[in-house]
């Protein structure tokens, strides 16, 4: 009897899948053996970078056609098992490791005793914009907070001129080719209210915050009422929502003007922003819209480096306010886990997930950073953080910083990224920061554990909906899910016993230096192929290349910043990372400031709105 012709394409594919990965093992490395790790003692990888990954490039039917062998039993038994080996996803069932399992990284806080504060949170905020002024001749730069309150303080425009222009522009955006689709849902009315108010308060002189007639949007991740609640899919938020979020209730009384909600990739599950469902689409980078704009916060990044808003807010598990942050070329902060609370956030990786800003500036992001971050009694994390202090990051100099760098994780970079990067360094040592030699231990332990913890998590999340709406799932959702399944209890309780290797030697590296230097990423923003845009696609290289420096916070909960340094010859930014111990953000904003001055020019994206003009 005849076999049915996809069968046959089904077993052709998969036979080819075997042949490409035996072929493209590393010559001479030999299968995983069983390996015993000491407490406290790294293990025989040493201070070495990640392995690349290994995975087909696909899009188009090529993807249609593995994502459908994947989730046959003939695909979980034979294919996904493999194309795990061959990427190493495997390396904990080879892992001898005694360490406890850490299932949650909140830190308690140092119990050092605080300083006493010399100013208020908000003079030192005032102070801190005050010093970020645009020369005349200095070219373009992102509009950013500070300029929206001096328009709103002089009188040169008000929250609801400043409206009505975000509302001509997003009307703009949708009708543009390409379109941004960075804002994928926004109401008129609800904009003109919320600007109607604040206009009312600046009249009578009395703004609520320093965000007061700010233009801000959330990641549709996030509860914002009355949007529907999507997470980037087809299928969830078939109702308005009617419950905030707590940073969204938070903006608002800080008086806020909430422009819409914005895009993602499909339920978090990938770093490109690549969406091709029928309420999304697929976000545009402003600097280049053939490029992506990186995941998943990808419409945030692309809401603020387009002009709509100064600030977007986004949710990290693998880097995805950081990527697109990166991409776009803004500045983005993943905070230590715990500090902003993520109540009203769907819950789709309870361990690795933190909320953070994305803006055009540092010191934006340390304005929402003030306002945002506190103990949430709806959230069970962070209730016993400490209170944040701004008080030492406005200094002329960073004399008395160590700044770590381990340079072989360090180099493993495409080399345009890196030659901007070590000069960044070499402008952080200027400034009086004295850069020191650390040890980066099991780095690809951390990388496979990491991709184990997120992906199981969401799996066990999304379990009702692989079996209710799977067929309203993208095709990259489906594979991901698909290589989730192949997890077991052992590989999640080693992934987490890794986990507590991982912050033990984290904890020895801070307390010899204050930073950890890294690039924000290991490539530039991938191109966008007209197939991507049908059907999504599914790149496994360049997705762990894109989240290569970003996994070690998130496994560890520490935080990291992002900051723009330059552009390749193309045009598209170049980004550094910062990351810093548990609860110390205010370094991040301290180093950050100064990364800023490092970039002599910032290029006018291709796409921008001048709101203000």
């Amino acid at each position: 009897m005849a076999l049915p012709p996809l069968l046959l394409l089904s077993l052709a594919a998969a036979l080819l899948l075997f042949y490409l990965g035996f072929v493209r093992r590393r010559p001479g490395t030999p299968r995983a053996a069983f390996q015993r790790r000491e407490p406290g003692r790294a293990g025989d990888s040493g201070h070495q970078p990640p392995r690349d990954a290994w995975g087909p490039t696909l899009s188009g039917f090529p993807l249609r056609l593995f994502v459908h062998v994947a989730n046959t039993a003939f695909g979980q038994f034979c294919v996904v098992p493999l194309l795990l080996r061959v990427n190493n996803f495997t390396l904990m069932h080879y892992l001898d490791i005694h360490e406890d399992p850490t299932f949650i990284p909140e830190v308690a806080a140092e119990g050092r005793k605080e300083k006493p504060e010399t100013k208020n949170t908000l003079e030192i905020l005032k102070q801190l914009m005050e010093t970020r002024s645009h020369p005349a001749n200095a070219g373009f730069s992102f509009k950013g907070i500070q300029d929206y309150l001096n328009c709103y303080r002089t009188g040169e425009l008000t929250p609801f001129q400043v409206a009505k222009n975000i509302i001509s522009s997003l009307e703009d955006c949708e009708k543009s080719s390409p379109p941004l689709r960075a804002i994928v849902q926004w109401d008129r009315e609800q904009i003109q209210k919320m600007a109607e108010a604040s206009t009312t308060r600046y009249r009578n002189k009395c703004p609520l915050s320093l965000l007061d007639g700010i233009p801000v949007c959330l990641k549709e991740e996030i509860k914002v009422v009355p949007y529907h609640h999507r997470a980037g899919t087809a299928y969830l938020g078939t109702e308005p929502e009617t419950e905030d979020a707590t940073v969204t209730r938070k903006l608002r009384e800080a008086g806020a003007i909430i422009i819409g909600v914005s895009n993602m990739h499909e339920l978090g599950t990938g770093t490109t922003g690549c969406n091709p469902n029928r309420f999304h689409g697929t976000t545009r980078n402003p600097y280049n819209p053939w490029h992506f704009t990186g995941g998943s916060s990808s419409g945030s990044a692309a809401a603020v480096a387009a002009g709509l808003c100064p600030l977007a807010l986004g949710t990290d598990g693998g880097g995805s306010v950081r990527i697109p942050a990166s991409f776009c070329g803004v500045v983005g902060l993943k905070g230590t886990f715990g500090r902003i609370s993520c109540h009203g956030c769907l819950p789709l990786s309870y361990s690795t997930v933190s909320l953070g800003p994305i803006c055009t500036s540092v010191t934006d992001a340390a304005i929402a950073f003030s306002i945002l971050a506190e103990p949430d009694p709806l959230y069970p994390y962070g209730l016993q953080q400490p209170k944040p202090s701004l008080s030492e990051i406005l200094t002329p100099d960073l004399k008395g910083l160590k700044l770590g760098v381990n340079w072989t994780f360090f180099k493993a970079c495409d080399a345009e990224i890196l030659k901007v990067c070590q000069k960044a360094v070499e402008h952080l040592q200027a400034l009086g920061a004295s850069v020191v030699d650390v040890p980066l231990s099991e780095m690809e332990e951390v990388r496979v554990a990491h991709v184990i913890c997120i992906l199981s998590e969401m799996r066990d999340y999304l379990q009702p909906d692989f079996n209710a709406h799977f067929q309203q799932m993208n095709l990259e959702t489906r594979l991901n899910l698909a290589l989730a399944s192949q997890f077991t209890a052992l590989d999640y309780i080693k992934a987490n016993r890794q986990r507590t290797r991982s912050m033990s030697f984290l904890r020895e590296i801070f307390a010899n230096v204050n930073c950890i230097l890294t690039p924000a990423t290991a490539c530039t923003a991938p191109r966008i192929h007209d197939a991507d845009l049908l059907t999504g696609n599914n790149d496994v290289l360049t997705t762990l290349r894109t989240m290569r420096y970003m996994q070690l916070g998130n496994f560890t909960g520490i935080p990291g910043l992002v900051v723009p340094v330059g552009y390749t010859a193309t045009g598209l930014p170049i980004s550094f990372q910062v990351m810093a111990k548990w609860w110390d953000e205010a370094v991040l904003f301290r180093v950050g400031l100064k990364l800023e001055q490092f970039r002599d020019m910032t290029r006018k994206p291709a796409i921008y709105y001048d709101i203000l003009a």
